[in-house]
């Protein structure tokens, strides 16, 4: 018997694979798709920037009690503000005969003061500083002032005679101040902060400590 020769056994195995090829095909058990190749279409991802954070920092608030005392621009005159819970009084001096007492309220760390004679105080201020511009007498005044603590600060007495006298003690110490008696305006005599006396005429009076909340602006 003769060996079946090269070209029939190739035919065979074409045969076969085709039967193979036809029953997969048929029965549904043709090759996986590769995992993953339909979820790469259409999958890019988008980063979303998060929003830039908001600022925390506040403008000073403005204290609701503070005193302050300073000098005006050029140091012509000195200035003293006093702030009680929404009211305020100020006093302007220059040791000699111009002097100004001020009153009025408060807002938002802003002034608006009045006094007689036209003059007239305007600024702003908060926990280190009162800023601001002065009128009395015809003249107008720009100032900084700085915080004051006691002994430093504003201060007025009474005489005997019905005088008036006002003082403005500076956070250095130095001191300035008027005393008027009807018409006439003197330089104040020397104030003892600690003792809040001093001596007018040969008697002592008593010095009192202002306030934004003391005196009605009979001053």
């Amino acid at each position: 018997m003769k060996h079946p020769g090269p070209l029939f056994t190739l035919l065979a195995g074409v045969a076969l694979a085709g039967g193979i090829g036809i029953v997969n095909l048929a029965t549904g058990t043709g090759a996986a798709p590769v995992a993953g190749a339909a979820s790469v279409v259409g999958t890019a991802s988008t980063t979303v920037e998060p929003p830039p954070p908001k600022p925390t920092s506040e403008a000073p608030q403005a204290p609701a009690r503070a005193d302050y005392a300073g000098r005006v621009t050029g140091g012509g005159a000195s200035v003293a503000v006093s702030v009680r819970d929404g009211r305020a009084i100020a006093y302007l001096c220059d040791g000699k005969k111009v002097e100004a007492w001020l009153q009025g309220v408060t807002a938002g760390g802003k002034l608006d003061l009045k006094g007689a004679k036209n003059s007239s105080l305007t600024g702003t201020f908060d926990a280190a500083a009162v800023t601001g511009t002065v009128t009395a007498a015809g003249k107008t005044w720009q100032f900084t002032a700085p915080t004051a603590k006691k002994p430093a600060g504003l201060y007025r007495a009474t005489t005997k005679n019905r005088g008036k006298v006002g003082w403005i003690v500076q956070p250095d110490g130095s001191q300035v101040g008027i005393l008027t008696t009807g018409d006439e305006s003197v330089a104040a005599p020397a104030l003892d902060p600690a003792a809040s006396t001093a001596t007018v005429d040969g008697a002592p009076v008593t010095a009192e400590p202002v306030s934004g909340l003391a005196g009605s602006g009979d001053f």
